[in-house]
């Protein structure tokens, strides 16, 4: 694979779980980072997966950890879901079963909430998770509700472990009634194409870096985008191998990218 200049590199999207923060605290690197990212001037935007957060709390949480991000740089696959639903859709009404990222943008984006004869059940990361939500959800798709997942991510890195993913979650539904659910998130290329939109970038000029080789290393590649897994996350060294597509770059952290920038700098 070609390396990475990352001076040259002008837009910037980078994944959070396991990048910038684990659970509640910091990894390191990600201030180093941010900082880099800041003093370069460079186009950046924090995509996550994770449908539980509104910007607005995201660019709190990395402010309690001494982080300063402005909150119009990170878009999460709750606001990529209530795009897609009012592309297709209009007006529509669902039945969400998620935290106030997903509920807050669908209905920022006109969506109604209906747990009668919904067009759409949409699914999210959620405390609301139940036997008893499960079995409402499972009847409404049998109605006729068309099965919307926030995103594909089987799990995802908590402070004390791993916890079951949106795919994980939305699962019983699927084997219930028998319907697949579409997913809006990464590795979704609807939602890299607005992320680059929205750093207004070209893919060639940009760079994706992520934890995961399933979701963030190949929803740069197939943008055409250079990719950088770090290993501060889920993945390891050994577990790139049953992959037969490889990043640009294999980091320890972030904190990496400003090094590798100012050890290429003409001297």
């Amino acid at each position: 694979m070609n390396p990475i200049n990352f001076n040259e590199k002008k837009g910037f999207i980078c994944d959070m779980d396991g990048v910038i923060y684990h659970g509640n605290k910091v990894l390191p690197g990600a201030a180093e980072f941010v900082n880099w990212l800041q003093s370069e001037k460079k186009e950046y935007l924090f995509l996550t997966n994770n449908s539980g957060y509104t910007p607005k709390e995201l660019a709190q949480k990395l402010e309690r950890m001494g982080l300063y991000v402005p909150e119009e740089h990170f878009y999460t696959s709750a606001l990529a879901t209530a795009s897609f639903l009012r592309e297709q859709a209009p007006g529509c009404s669902v039945y969400a079963i998620g935290e106030a990222g997903l509920l807050n943008a669908l209905y920022d984006a006109g969506i109604t909430m209906n747990d009668v004869n919904p067009d759409y059940v949409v699914f999210g990361e959620g405390r609301a998770y139940s036997l008893e939500t499960l079995t409402k959800a499972t009847n409404l798709v049998l109605a006729g509700a068309k099965l919307i997942g926030a995103n594909s991510d089987v799990s995802g890195p908590v402070e004390n472990g791993i916890a079951p993913g949106c795919r994980a979650l939305i699962a019983p539904v699927e084997f219930a009634t028998g319907r697949q659910a579409y997913f809006c998130g990464k590795p979704n290329p609807l939602m890299m194409h607005t992320g680059l939109k929205l750093l207004g970038c070209h893919s060639g000029e940009s760079v994706m870096i992520g934890d995961r080789m399933d979701t963030d290393v190949i929803s740069g590649l197939e943008s055409g985008m250079s990719t950088v897994l770090v290993l501060s996350g889920v993945s390891t060294e050994e577990s790139l191998t049953p992959y037969a597509y490889r990043p640009n770059a294999v980091l320890k952290n972030v904190g990496e990218i400003p090094k590798l920038a100012k050890e290429s700098c003409p001297k």
